[in-house]
């Protein structure tokens, strides 16, 4: 895997729960709150790989 695919990954994310994030703060939906919530989760769990691998790199030096 390419080592900027899970950052790539995150962008695209973000970008496409722009429109959930809206409907939800603006529109008062909840459904889209529901999507806003399990993207961030996953936003969470990508960040968190990253972090582990940026570490790991990190430490073999």
């Amino acid at each position: 895997m390419d080592k900027m695919q899970k950052f790539e990954e995150i962008k695209t994310l973000i970008s496409g729960l722009e429109e959930d994030v809206d409907k939800f703060y603006n529109k008062e939906n909840s459904a889209a709150g529901t999507r806003v919530r399990k993207g961030m989760q996953d936003l969470k769990n990508l960040a968190q790989a990253i972090r582990l691998e940026v570490q790991d790199m990190k430490n073999e030096g």
